[in-house]
């Protein structure tokens, strides 16, 4: 069973003159009133009465007060804690009898439970720790995100350079007229000896040819001095007739090739080089922009996974309070991160967390509900009384929800008792002390 306040007396602690309260076990128990009047004080009180003298006020005694400190609380299992005397000394009584200390009652006494502004005061990764503690999750989410860390630099890496590497290929001079391969002049060489042994291949048969001619218009004429030889020249002749005819047809055909282009390459081959290379350059360019491009999807889809993993280890916990996530490392509510919840959320946040650190402690204490609205302030209250959480809670008003309401260091309905009273100490009626 969750430990709880059943009543607590207060008097002549900082502002406070003389208090008492009976909270309710569920729901907000709202100490209302005006500026200055003691509202905190209450709260500072319950803290030093349960927390122990860390949490002392560093002037505890009322300013004008000839008696020292008075706390008297009674908690649901029994235990009383009083701090009386000069020196406010701690005694905790159990429902046997036996005397205990501060020992006793930090065994079910939460620490943010009484001192609610050191966990809102937090950073929003020290909150998300304290909720990944609670559900138990922290050290495999910490491996998740650091996996996630470690594959997201690795792909702002990759991003970085496939950036720089399309940005070089498309600095890159491109000719698409250029031969794939660089043109080497040893072939450029080559092909015009053989062109050059082509043509003088043909000088010579023309030369041939040329002799033939000769040679026929030498017989011809002798013919036309001998014609006593006639007979034989003319023999002669037919056959040389005849080597002339193949001769002439063997010329006949004969193209003679052109060695131009092949010059022109030879004194523009640096230039065509350079083309191939810069488009050898290109390619090789965007080819590394394309693999790097694909390093990048290929890591971000990993991240992902990883993110799954993490929603998936979160979704699978048991939270205190429904909405509550931790993103990127930091505590998130609805979707919205700390600086972005109102004021009531970060409160309804706060008390979810710090009730699941100790669930035995039934109890918590809030300061400056005024930031609530009446419909919030009531929302708020029904989810308390829902998880069966005890909140005593100041609040600048002197309105209907307030449950007490202080007046210059008393409870206002005690404060008219006392001053109807006759004159003598303490309390008189129902609960007096």
């Amino acid at each position: 069973m969750a430990v709880k306040i059943n009543k607590l007396e207060i008097e002549n602690v900082k502002r406070v003159k003389a208090v008492k309260i009976e909270p309710t076990q569920q729901g907000l128990t709202i100490v209302g009133g005006n500026n200055n009047q003691g509202k905190t004080s209450v709260l500072d009180a319950i803290a030093w009465g349960l927390g122990g003298n860390k949490y002392k006020p560093s002037k505890a005694y009322r300013e004008g007060s000839a008696t020292p400190p008075r706390l008297h609380i009674v908690m649901n299992n029994g235990l009383i804690v009083e701090r009386t005397g000069k020196n406010s000394s701690l005694k905790v009584i159990d429902p046997k009898g036996q005397k205990g200390g501060q020992q006793l009652l930090n065994d079910f006494v939460e620490e943010l439970a009484i001192n609610l502004p050191k966990f809102m005061e937090s950073t929003s990764k020290e909150k998300a720790q304290t909720l990944l503690r609670i559900i138990g999750v922290g050290d495999k989410l910490f491996e998740l995100e650091r996996a996630e860390q470690e594959v997201y630099n690795q792909r702002h890496t990759i991003g970085q350079i496939a950036d720089q590497k399309s940005k070089f290929a498309k600095e890159q001079p491109y000719f698409p007229s250029a031969p794939k391969k660089p043109v080497d002049v040893k072939d450029l060489i080559q092909q015009q000896q053989t062109i050059l042994a082509k043509n003088g291949e043909n000088a010579r048969k023309r030369q041939q040819a040329t002799q033939i001619k000769q040679k026929f218009d030498f017989e011809a004429e002798k013919i036309q001095q001998l014609q006593k030889q006639l007979n034989e020249l003319v023999q002669v002749h037919e056959r040389t007739e005849t080597d002339l005819k193949i001769a002439q047809s063997s010329t006949k055909d004969l193209q003679d090739g052109s060695t131009a282009e092949l010059e022109k390459s030879l004194s523009e081959i640096d230039e065509i080089n350079r083309k191939v290379r810069a488009n050898l350059d290109k390619d090789k360019a965007e080819e590394d922009a394309a693999q790097y491009s694909s390093k990048y999807q290929e890591l971000s889809e990993g991240i992902e996974e990883i993110r799954k993993q993490k929603a998936t280890l979160l979704h699978d916990a048991t939270l205190p309070l429904s909405g509550l996530s931790v993103e990127d490392g930091e505590l998130t509510y609805n979707g919205q991160k700390w600086d972005n919840m109102s004021g009531s959320d970060q409160l309804k946040v706060s008390t979810a967390i710090v009730r699941e650190l100790k669930p035995d402690c039934g109890f918590i204490l809030l300061d400056k509900l005024e930031q609530m609205d009446m419909t919030t302030l009531s929302e708020f209250g029904k989810w308390l009384e829902q998880e069966g959480l005890q909140a005593i809670a100041t609040r600048v008003s002197t309105g209907d929800e307030c449950s007490v309401i202080i007046q210059d260091g008393y409870a206002k309905e005690q404060a008219s008792q006392i001053e109807t009273a006759p004159a003598q100490t303490g309390w008189q009626g129902k609960g007096a002390f």
